[in-house]
């Protein structure tokens, strides 16, 4: 017998309660206290449940409504991350995996599922959760290139799935002064916008760690971490933590924090895929007159130009500058020499420059702060949240609930409609930084780095107009058996 659709099943339930005219009884007369309809109920399963997977399972766990049914995780003794173990422990009647694919083909009854895993294994994930019908809460950046988050913002829209992305400041209420600050125009048109992070924290700009079978922990599922990367032997202290700096596996300090910062500007300017993108990056040199070539891993610093159209919200194209690696923007005139740039010793933050002020804010838009000539620096009411990440996840499983492009559907702040564009504007910023290493020998033996250039995007082709070279990042090589 066919398995009935999860959906399927709490609609027929809804239906049928409002059909029946014979009796009205309360859900908690037939359940008693803390009864959960069968029809509110929500299977859920999670992938990647150590490190930031821990949190994001256990606080979409907390409704009521909520089962946990499934956890999955490479990591299969917590002999990496213990975190691993933990979660085990805190949901102990749910079934334990390897493999996602194995997860979801045998478990039938998943609503719903977290994915946490390293960057270039959430789009395999969510496709393949997506393709069986299942809604997702993706960790940031939502994918690993461009071409695809275009294909889960698609999905997620043309299957009417309840989606949401892992940058848990989207739902941050200081968000909502920040908006109204720009709606307002009291710092009128906004042509400039400066982001920044201290990241990365982790070792980039150095030689790829040399492969070592041996050294291969206990219980870890090395080639399940591969997914759809290049075959390789076991890299020592790639995982958890160190992937982030390299191309097969992460997405550098863009991916680990632009959908943490750039999210604020995107959201209050109504910003859509950029027109256009330049970068120049940090060298090493380790002997004389020659930089480290280390095209595989991300740069230990970079600076990227994004350019934007108007929008409906603000009159004026935008630059934005992002830098990271430590290198801030320097202190407008509007703002006092010694006031923190962002967030407290202005490791991260934000600034929208307009004709006539200055919004800040640190990261996950936290303590926004506006700036006006001749006028003492005005800070947002604090706003306290009594749910853990702004109540991020919990949203997200009651717009399952209520269903997709239900109210609460729509409440949502990083359904992939807007997550996915988000996602490929700081994801465009790497295209740049891939390009920039890109050459060819002259004649004489001389290296040409071509595209060392401004690259114009045409973003509803997904496609670099004057570099085709460039075109080869927006998507990347996968894996046999783990294509798109």
């Amino acid at each position: 017998m066919k398995k009935q659709n999860p959906n399927s099943r709490r609609d027929f339930l809804k239906k049928a309660a409002a059909a029946s005219t014979l009796f009205i009884v309360p859900r908690h007369v037939l359940g008693g206290v803390g009864y959960v309809a069968p029809s509110d109920q929500i299977n859920l399963a999670a992938v990647g449940i150590g490190g930031k997977g821990t949190s994001d399972l256990r606080n979409a766990a907390r409704p009521k409504n909520v089962r946990v049914v499934g956890l999955c995780d490479v990591d299969t003794k917590g002999t990496v991350v213990k975190d691993v173990l933990r979660s085990q422990k805190d949901f102990p009647k749910a079934t334990f995996y390897a493999d996602f694919k194995e997860m979801l083909d045998k478990e039938k009854d998943i609503d719903a599922l977290t994915i946490s895993t390293p960057d270039h294994t959430h789009a395999a994930a969510a496709v393949y959760a997506m393709e069986r019908n299942k809604h997702v809460y993706v960790q940031k950046p939502l994918t690993h290139n461009v071409r695809e988050a275009r294909i889960l913002t698609e999905m997620a829209r043309n299957q009417k799935l309840v989606t949401q992305m892992g940058n848990q400041g989207a739902s941050n209420p200081d968000q909502l002064q920040v908006q109204k600050w720009v709606d307002s125009g009291v710092i009128g048109t906004i042509s400039e916008v400066k982001v920044w992070t201290n990241r990365p924290v982790w070792p980039q700009g150095v030689p790829m760690p040399k492969s070592d079978a041996n050294m291969k922990p206990d219980g870890l599922r090395w080639d399940l971490w591969l997914g759809p990367a290049k075959e390789t032997a076991y890299t020592p202290e790639m995982h958890p933590f160190n992937w982030r700096g390299w191309w097969q596996y992460g997405t550098g300090a863009l991916g680990d924090m632009g959908c943490h910062i750039i999210d604020v500007p995107f959201r209050a300017l109504g910003l859509k895929y950029p027109t256009a993108v330049e970068c120049s990056v940090g060298s090493v040199y380790r002997q004389m007159w020659t930089a480290e070539y280390l095209p595989e891993g991300c740069p230990p610093s970079s600076q990227v130009v994004l350019n934007f159209d108007r929008t409906d919200k603000n009159p004026s194209p935008i630059e934005m500058t992002w830098t990271d690696g430590g290198i801030r923007p320097s202190h407008p005139d509007l703002i006092p020499p010694n006031d923190d740039l962002g967030e407290p010793g202005g490791y991260n933050g934000v600034m929208m420059i307009g004709e006539k002020g200055i919004i800040t804010t640190g990261v996950y838009g936290m303590n926004p702060k506006l700036y006006l000539s001749g006028q003492p620096v005005q800070e947002a009411p604090k706003v306290v949240s009594d749910e853990p990440e702004f109540g991020h996840q919990r949203k997200w499983i009651d717009a399952i609930v209520a269903g997709f492009d239900s109210p609460e559907y729509k409440a949502l702040t990083s359904s992939f409609d807007y997550a996915g564009p988000l996602t490929e504007t700081v994801l465009m910023g790497n295209i740049a930084i891939r390009s920039y290493l890109l050459r060819k020998k002259q004649l004489g033996g001389r290296m040409d780095y071509y595209a060392r250039k401004k690259l114009l995007w045409d973003g509803d082709a997904m496609k670099i107009t004057n570099l085709e070279a460039a075109n080869q990042f927006v998507t990347r090589e996968y894996r046999s058996g783990w294509k798109l």
